[in-house]
């Protein structure tokens, strides 16, 4: 496996990510035991840098990762995304609060006290001309 630093957030990520869409369950029967098994072998690769958002499987997915975290030693990274719980999605709704509140239910499936990488989830384009969203206060 190939690894690379993210960014300039200290992170030496591999090359390769596992991508937690599916295994949230959203668009099809999946069993957690099998997932986890895909995501062990992942581990076992060399991947440890893991995609997922809140809204996979309604946290599902990160649920699955916090898992899998308690089950290795390995570091394992994690890109999670907020935003698409939003109804409606619009740009207005992409505040503080809102932000906050996706941010604490995502670290809370995660079992963590600080995200490793928090995304914005399909964000409406307004979005990336508000500057209070990107202020990191």
């Amino acid at each position: 496996m190939q690894y690379r630093p993210l960014g300039r957030t200290g992170f030496n990520v591999s090359t390769v990510s596992f991508g937690a869409w599916a295994v949230g369950g959203t668009w099809g029967t999946v069993d957690d035991e099998e997932s986890l098994s895909a995501m062990h072998k992942a581990v076992d690769l060399g991947v440890n840098f893991f995609d997922t958002a809140d809204v996979y499987g309604d946290g599902r997915s990160e649920r699955l990762i916090k898992r899998l975290r308690s089950e290795r030693s390995e570091e394992i990274i994690v890109a999670t995304k907020a935003g698409r719980r939003l109804n409606p999605h619009v740009g207005g709704g992409y505040n503080e609060k809102n932000l906050r509140g996706f941010i604490d239910r995502s670290r809370e499936n995660l079992g963590v006290e600080t995200l490793d990488l928090l995304q914005l989830h399909c964000p409406p384009t307004d979005v990336y001309y508000n500057p209070e969203v990107f202020s990191g206060s």
